[in-house]
């Protein structure tokens, strides 16, 4: 990943972004590193950003207006939605273009599925039915212990449910001792996630 983040980042660098500064993001930098790299793009002292998919979570520059993912076939659309929710979060239009050679029928229909939407849920609704709860996270045949609840056909009680959680969450009761059983049984669930490698 670092030696082919850096290689294109040069190539780029050196051909059709010459007259522009590119910054170059890796999960391999030492975390001073990747914030110098970000403080300058979020500040503007670099044009372009160069990234590995470092740059999924945990980015917010609002003048981020277009990003360009290749291979986006190899992604799940999970991943592919956290990536493509890096730009637009700034009064600017923005756009994701994603870029694929795969001819396989199941790589498009997963790229048609991001196309037709934004909305978080459907894309995981969808994900779902193409790739079956055992590998929800990106390992088949986990054994995930979400794997008995029917997602596909349950998105109005997964939203009441994010919807009841946000409010949870926002009142600061999650910690209080009324909710130390509910606490103990996600610490248990995260646990065992974290166990079997999703997190």
């Amino acid at each position: 990943e670092r030696v082919a983040a850096t290689e294109y980042a040069e190539e780029l660098q050196n051909g059709p972004f010459k007259g522009y500064r590119l910054g170059l993001l890796h999960g391999k930098m030492k975390p001073a590193e990747k914030d110098t790299v970000m403080k300058d793009f979020s500040e503007g002292r670099t044009s372009i950003l160069v990234a590995t998919t470092v740059i999924e979570v945990g980015v917010d520059v609002p003048n981020a207006t277009l990003m360009v993912v290749e291979n986006a076939d190899l992604f799940g659309l999970a991943q592919l939605h956290q990536l493509r929710g890096r730009v637009g979060r700034g009064k600017e239009q923005s756009d994701c273009i994603l870029i694929s050679d795969s001819r396989g029928e199941e790589a498009r229909q997963r790229l048609r599925a991001m196309v037709a939407t934004n909305d978080g849920f459907k894309i995981a609704d969808e994900d779902l039915k193409m790739r079956g709860p055992g590998d929800f996270f990106g390992s088949r045949q986990s054994g995930l212990p979400l794997k008995s609840l029917p997602l596909s056909t349950d998105m109005d009680l997964l939203q009441q449910a994010q919807k009841a959680a946000k409010a949870l969450e926002k009142s600061g009761a999650f910690s209080s001792a009324e909710y130390a059983g509910l606490q103990k049984q996600v610490n248990l669930l995260f646990s065992v996630v974290g166990e079997q490698g999703f997190n």
